[in-house]
C-alpha cells in the first residue's frame, strides 16, 4: 500500500470547510500555520508539493457581507475576485517563513481539454516546481462559467496531478476515508484501508455531494481517484480537520488509498503511444541516438516534416531510413517545424520572429 513518506511530487486538495470558519468567515490560522509546517517538513526531504486550494469564494463573501445562502453566478465570481488575493496572501504569508516561495495558478477545465493549453500548463507548472517554488491551485471562478467549469476541487486536484505527474494526491477531506455506506447514517458502515479496483459495487457505495461550503461529496472523490489511479498516481481520502493532517497520515492516521496499476511515467507513455499521430517528424541520425538515450527532441535534429498539426498534438518520430522510433507531443506547429529545422535553439526567436521553447519534443512528452 503507498505510504506519504514514498511521495516524490504530492498534490494535496484542501477544501473551504478546512480553511475557512463556517460561521465568521474567516482564515482558521492555527490549521493554516500547521499546514505549513507540514509542507515545509515534506519540501525539506526532496518532495515536490503542490497545493490545490478552495477557499476563495468563502472568503470573498464573508468580506462582502454575501452570507451563506448560494450565490447567483455573478456574486460568486465577484466573491472569487475579492477572496482570490486573500486566499493567494495568505498561503505566501504562512510559508515564507519556512523559506518557501508560492505561487498562484489559476485554471479552468479548458485548460485540461484543449491539449495545447495543457501542454502550456504542464511546463508552467513543471517549471516552478524545478526551482523549488510551491503552486497554490484553485479554479478560476471569476472567469468560469458552467461550461467551462470543473465544479469541484477533487476532479481538479486529480487532473493537475495527472498533469504535473504526481505519484501521490492526497484528498483532506471531512471524512476519514470511503466508506461502505454514509458513517452518519449507517453505524455499521465501514471504511476501507485500501482499494485496488473502483468496480461497480464500490460506485454503488457513494453517496452524493454535501452541502454548505465544500461543494464536494464522495462521487467526486471516486471520480477523481479515477483518473489519478489511470494515470498511476495513487490517492488516498483521509480527515483534514485536524492540525497538521499531512504529519497526522504519515503517521497512521486513518484513510483510504486507492493504488494504481502503473507509475506515472509509464501511464503517461501508454497513453502518449495510444494517440492516433497527426503527422511526423524525420531526425538525424545524432538525434535518433539523442532519443533512444532519453533525451528530449531538439530543432537541430529535425530533418523533415510531413502533415499540418498544431501545438500539442502527437506526431510520430523516425529516422532518415524510415524506421519509427517513438511518438510525442509536439511543441510547435507544422509550419513552424518545418522553419526551425535543423535550427540551434538559439536561432529560433531570430527565424519565428518571436520566442520559442528551447526543445521540439520534451522527453516526458515523448513514448520511444
Amino acid at each position: 500500500m503507498a505510504a506519504l513518506s514514498d511521495a516524490a511530487r504530492l498534490v494535496v486538495k484542501i477544501g473551504s470547510a478546512l480553511l475557512v470558519d463556517r460561521s465568521s468567515g474567516a482564515l482558521r490560522a492555527d490549521w493554516l500555520a500547521s499546514m505549513a509546517a507540514d509542507v515545509a517538513r515534506l519540501r525539506a526531504r526532496g518532495t515536490d508539493v503542490v497545493l490545490v486550494s478552495s477557499g476563495s469564494i468563502a472568503l470573498g463573501r464573508g468580506v462582502l457581507g454575501l452570507g451563506a445562502s448560494d450565490l447567483p453566478l455573478e456574486q460568486s465570481q465577484a466573491a472569487a475576485a475579492v477572496g482570490q488575493i486573500r486566499l493567494a496572501r495568505a498561503w505566501e504569508e504562512h510559508l515564507a517563513p519556512h523559506g518557501i516561495t508560492t505561487a498562484q495558478v489559476l485554471v479552468t477545465l479548458e485548460d485540461s481539454a484543449d491539449r495545447r493549453r495543457y501542454l502550456n500548463s504542464r511546463a508552467t507548472l513543471g517549471t516552478l516546481l524545478s526551482l523549488g517554488v510551491v503552486p497554490i491551485v484553485n479554479e478560476n471562478d471569476t472567469v468560469a462559467t458552467d461550461e467551462i467549469r470543473y465544479g469541484d476541487n477533487d476532479r481538479l486536484a486529480a487532473q493537475v496531478a495527472v498533469t504535473v505527474g504526481a505519484d501521490q494526491l492526497v484528498l483532506l477531506s471531512d471524512v476519514d476515508g470511503f466508506y461502505s455506506a454514509n458513517p452518519v447514517a449507517d453505524p455499521a458502515a465501514r471504511r476501507y484501508d485500501h482499494i485496488a479496483e473502483i468496480t461497480p459495487e464500490i460506485e454503488a457505495m457513494a453517496g452524493d455531494a454535501g452541502s454548505g461550503l465544500s461543494k464536494g461529496g464522495m462521487k467526486t472523490k471516486l471520480m477523481a481517484a479515477k483518473t489519478a489511479t489511470s494515470a498511476g498516481c495513487a490517492m488516498a481520502i483521509t480527515e483534514g480537520s485536524r492540525l497538521n493532517p499531512l504529519a497526522a497520515l504519515e503517521d497512521g492516521a486513518p484513510a483510504t488509498w486507492f493504488t494504481p496499476g502503473l507509475d506515472p511515467q509509464a501511464a503517461r507513455k501508454r497513453w502518449i503511444s495510444a494517440m492516433k499521430p497527426r503527422g511526423t517528424l524525420a531526425v538525424d541520425a545524432g538525434a535518433a541516438s539523442a532519443l533512444g538515450s532519453g533525451k528530449s527532441l531538439l530543432p537541430a535534429g529535425l530533418v523533415g516534416v510531413d502533415g499540418r498539426f498544431g501545438r500539442g498534438d502527437p506526431v510520430a518520430i523516425r529516422d532518415v531510413t524510415g524506421r519509427a522510433l517513438g511518438q510525442g507531443l509536439v511543441r510547435y506547429t507544422s509550419d513552424e517545424a518545418r522553419a526551425i529545422a535543423g535550427r540551434r535553439s538559439d536561432e529560433i526567436e531570430e527565424v519565428l520572429g518571436y520566442p520559442g521553447r528551447a526543445v521540439l519534443i520534451h522527453r516526458d512528452d515523448m513514448a520511444v
